[in-house]
């Protein structure tokens, strides 16, 4: 990876190389913008430790998420979008007048870009259990999504849930209508604490879903990436049990990847996602944020829907809006 020019200003930097970030850098990059685009690992982001997608549109016969994400990155390759993969950037300055509209972002190797305008693409990370090897399962036999994909793979079987958020309760109800029975785990001494009450009474009045109150995971058991086991504990009774499970959701919250954007005065929601539009500031278009020209698309934005279809929408959308700005 060559160093990066400090003297170039770019029309449009995007951080992150996932679904989102090389939408935006496929189609700035085909309409004649100049792009750098950064990622602290690889590019692909979640998305391309996908085993298999089987319902990105045109792909009837599924894809692998790093097949998928491959093709993005030498699309955008193609357009003369410059990469600097891996490269992570720690902070990003607003301008001053002296900067003449011009951000600048710093890199862990003390680089600095400048840039006309940013996209933050950077994601969010799902949050794990503490559990050693669970990452060998992801993709396979650990989900962080209850669609209609998942539940095809544990079609009739037993599954076990881990979480207790109206998101943990909605996928509890729709795996109920697809599974022989659903194990709902929580910490808590009950649900009503942290899921709306209409989910509650919907969940206990499923016949095939068990939930078990102060219960916590403690070991996954299985081999060459196919869960065989699912091992907790019930901390009331002091009970360790044993069940044969293949397939484990977790449904316990994601963390934004946004520590970079500290000091940077972008305005972030409460869980530490990135506000946009109306909910950023007064006076600001769609996926902007509370800085002028600074956008945010995908998961890291606040109420995004996560998935790599919306993600990549989301890429083409901001473009538009970049224009916007660059052309004032």
């Amino acid at each position: 990876m060559r160093p990066i020019d400090p003297n170039r200003v770019y029309d449009v930097v995007i951080v992150g190389a996932g679904p989102a970030g090389l939408a935006t850098a496929v189609y700035a990059g085909s309409e004649g913008l100049s792009v750098l685009m950064l990622d602290r690992r690889a590019f692909g982001g979640q998305a391309g430790a996908s085993a298999r997608i089987e319902n990105y549109l045109g792909f009837p016969t599924g894809i692998t998420g790093m097949a998928l994400m491959a093709r993005a990155y030498n699309q955008a390759q193609k357009f003369g979008v410059e990469m600097a993969i891996p490269d992570e950037v720690i902070g990003l300055d607003v301008p001053t007048r002296s900067d003449k509209d011009c951000f600048f972002l710093t890199v862990s190797n003390n680089e600095r870009v400048g840039a006309r305008s940013v996209v933050i693409a950077s994601g969010a990370r799902y949050r794990r259990l503490p559990i050693a090897g669970i990452e060998s399962f992801e993709g396979t036999s650990v989900h962080y999504w209850a669609s209609p994909l998942e539940a095809k793979l544990c079609a009739g079987q037993e599954v076990a849930l881990v979480g207790a958020g109206n998101s943990a309760g909605q996928a509890a109800v729709y795996l109920a209508s697809q599974v022989s029975k659903v194990w709902l785990l929580i910490r808590a001494r009950d649900l009503a604490a942290t899921m709306s009450r209409y989910l509650v009474d919907r969940i206990t009045g499923l016949p095939n879903v068990e939930i078990l109150t102060q219960t916590a995971v403690t070991d996954l058991e299985g081999r060459d990436g196919v869960l065989e086991a699912v091992r907790w504990r019930r901390h009331a009774r002091e009970e360790d049990v044993r069940r044969p499970i293949q397939h484990l959701f977790l449904f316990i919250g994601a963390d934004p990847n946004t520590d970079w954007l500290s000091g940077s005065g972008v305005a972030l929601d409460s869980r530490g996602f990135v506000l946009t539009g109306a909910d950023a500031a007064a006076n600001r278009r769609p996926l902007e944020t509370s800085r002028r020209d600074v956008f945010a698309i995908g998961d890291v934005r606040s109420g995004s829907i996560k998935r790599v279809a919306a993600a990549v929408g989301e890429g083409a959308q901001v473009v538009a809006a970049v224009h916007t700005a660059l052309a004032r």
